[in-house]
C-alpha cells in the first residue's frame, strides 16, 4: 500500500471519520485476536449499511482495501468527482457488480493485494441487504483465500441498519471478528466452493442473528421501493 494511501487511510481512522463512528453509534467490537495485524488477511462480513465498510476499518486496526461498487466512482458533477477521489485516495478497488471481466479484474488485484502482505474486505452477498436478511453469497471470497492461502476471517456486523439512519431510532453497533474458517481439504472443485461459501455465510448469520434466504439479493437502486416501506 502507498504511503499517500496509509496516510489517508490513517486520517480517516483517527481524526474525520473514525471518532464520529465511536461517538455515533458506540460501537463494540469483539473477537479481534482474530485478525492477524499484519500478513494477508480476507475479511468478510454481512452487508446491512453503506457504513459497514468504515466500521470494518474501525475494527481492523490496519489498513483494509475493500471492493467498491463502480457507482461511486461514476457519479458525475463535483460530488461525484469529491467521491472518486476519495475511494481512489484510500486505495479501494471498483468493480462491476453485474459481474464479467471487470469484475474478474478487481478479483485479481485482491490477489495481489493479499500477495503483497495487504488486508482485503468483501461483503459476499454483493450488495447491501434490502430488508435485515442475510442473503446469499458471492464465491470470490473464498476462491481468492483458496488462490492465496490467506486466511478468510468472518465477521459479524449488526445494528449498522439503524446507525446509517435508514431506520428510525438508534441501536449499538456491534462487531463480531470470527475465528478463520478451515477451507484445507482435498480436492476443490466448483460445488466444494459452493459448500464453503454456504459455510462462510452461514457462520457470519449465526452470530448476527439474521434471518437467511437461499437466493441472491437484489442490487436496489435510489428509485426502488425497498421492502416493507411505506
Amino acid at each position: 500500500m502507498h504511503v499517500r494511501t496509509r496516510l489517508a487511510y490513517a486520517l480517516c481512522r483517527y481524526i474525520l471519520i473514525g471518532p464520529a463512528l465511536v461517538v455515533w453509534a458506540r460501537p463494540r467490537i469483539a473477537g479481534r485476536e482474530h485478525l492477524p495485524t499484519r500478513g494477508p488477511v480476507i475479511v468478510a462480513a454481512n452487508h446491512l449499511s453503506v457504513l459497514d465498510s468504515f466500521y470494518l476499518a474501525l475494527a481492523a486496526r490496519r489498513p483494509v482495501t475493500f471492493l467498491a461498487k463502480r457507482e461511486y466512482f461514476e457519479r458525475p458533477g463535483p460530488v461525484g468527482r469529491l467521491q472518486r477521489w476519495f475511494f481512489l485516495t484510500l486505495g479501494q478497488i471498483p468493480v462491476d457488480r453485474r459481474g464479467g471481466t471487470e469484475a474478474s479484474s478487481a478479483l485479481r488485484r485482491a490477489v495481489e493485494i493479499l500477495n503483497d502482505g495487504g488486508a482485503w474486505g468483501i461483503h459476499p452477498e454483493g450488495t447491501r441487504s434490502p430488508d435485515g436478511r442475510m442473503y446469499r453469497g458471492r464465491t470470490g471470497a473464498v476462491r481468492v483465500a483458496l488462490i492465496t492461502g490467506a486466511p478468510l476471517v468472518p465477521v459479524a456486523i449488526s445494528g449498522t441498519g439503524r446507525a446509517d439512519g435508514r431506520s428510525s431510532g438508534r441501536r449499538r453497533v456491534t462487531i463480531d471478528i470470527l475465528p478463520a474458517l478451515d477451507l484445507r481439504s482435498g480436492y476443490v472443485d466448483e460445488d466444494r466452493i459452493r459448500v464453503l461459501t454456504d459455510e462462510l455465510m452461514a457462520t457470519i448469520c449465526e452470530r448476527s442473528g439474521q434471518s437467511y434466504i437461499d437466493e441472491y439479493a437484489r442490487r436496489w437502486t435510489s428509485g426502488d421501493e425497498r421492502p416493507g416501506a411505506a
